[in-house]
């Protein structure tokens, strides 16, 4: 099958979401594990991202609508994915066969059947820490649910898995902005502050097998994800950012002030003129940094407001496309 027979579908009940980048060695048997646990009228689609192997000839012999994103990076190829693709429910997961299609059902039928609006194939919860041969990514992996947690007041169990469901409504709300592998922690962070419907479902994870491997680089994708988390929290938390900013330009501007305070009430004078004048900007830049929050989180409120609105329009384009 190749991707222009089915530019013209409506709305598929089932899409396979497989972004691939040199995967020849997994990926025939990728699609096929898929195609023997989904119903019929599923589609699974393979982005082929340049490769430089058989990918995209093993792919298509296997059974897959081919389709490529020129702009290197997963999270370019996920954006091409949930602009051309139409689907009551997708199912992303990788080519590289460390996911188990059997988990799918399940996480499909939370999706269709309870509305859920993202499925998260929780890795961390059963075997990825024996299975994961690289132990810096299993620090990393604990690391980043933490601090998401903690930051966002969640309960996800597995923030950079490749292995997800989502709902239209999902799909055609999320704005991509991230180009690599910090999509997942964008996708995340973007389903808990817009109050979706989350699901976590624990799915067997098994290591790339010889032959395969993995193109995320622990410290440079690392970096870039603690990035994202960052600019996410200061987009999505601007009181909380801002306002932890005030308070620390709050307590140095008194913890500077307040020896020379203490030295004028005893001499009346102020021999540390220049630290006074310091402390005056720094309270002043606490003040600002205050009313920044306070003004980018109304901001942010009219913003949720017109989310709201949006998926009203979606959900409308949703059911004109099941006609």
């Amino acid at each position: 099958m190749t991707g222009s027979c089915h530019k013209a579908r409506k709305m598929d009940k089932v899409a396979v979401l497989i972004p691939c980048y040199n995967e020849a060695a997994t990926i025939g048997k990728v699609v096929a594990d898929f195609k023997k646990v989904l119903p019929e009228d599923s589609v699974i689609y393979v982005y082929d991202n340049n490769s430089t192997d058989d990918t995209a000839k093993i792919a298509e012999e296997a059974g897959a609508v081919v389709r490529h994103e020129y702009r290197q990076g997963k999270g370019n190829v996920i954006r091409r994915m949930f602009r051309e693709i139409n689907a009551e429910c997708y199912i992303m997961t990788d080519g590289d066969d460390t996911y188990p299609a059997d988990s799918a059902p399940e996480m499909i039928d939370l999706v269709l059947k309870k509305q859920a609006d993202m499925v998260v194939g929780d890795r961390l919860s059963s075997t990825y820490f024996k299975e994961n041969k690289r132990p810096f990514h299993n620090a990393g992996n604990s690391m980043v649910r933490s601090f998401i947690n903690l930051l966002f007041n969640s309960d996800i169990k597995d923030i950079m898995t490749g292995y997800r469901a989502f709902s239209f409504q999902f799909a055609k709300s999320f704005p991509i902005l991230s180009k690599g592998f910090e999509i997942e922690t964008e996708m995340t962070i973007h389903a808990i502050d817009k109050n979706m419907q989350i699901e976590n479902v624990v799915i067997d994870y098994r290591d790339r097998p010889e032959g395969s491997t993995s193109k995320l680089n622990t410290y440079s994708d690392g970096t870039k994800v603690l990035r994202t988390i960052v600019r996410l929290f200061r987009t999505y938390k601007p009181m909380e950012y801002f306002g932890f900013m005030a308070v620390i330009l709050f307590i140095l501007s008194i913890a500077f002030f307040i020896p020379v305070l203490i030295t004028y009430i005893k001499t009346g004078l102020v021999p540390n003129f220049p630290t006074l004048i310091v402390c005056g900007f720094t309270a002043i830049a606490g003040i600002q940094a205050f009313f920044a929050g306070l003004i980018l989180s109304t901001m942010r409120h009219k913003d949720r407001q017109d989310f709201e609105l949006l998926l009203i329009e979606i959900e409308d384009r949703r059911k004109r496309l099941m006609r």
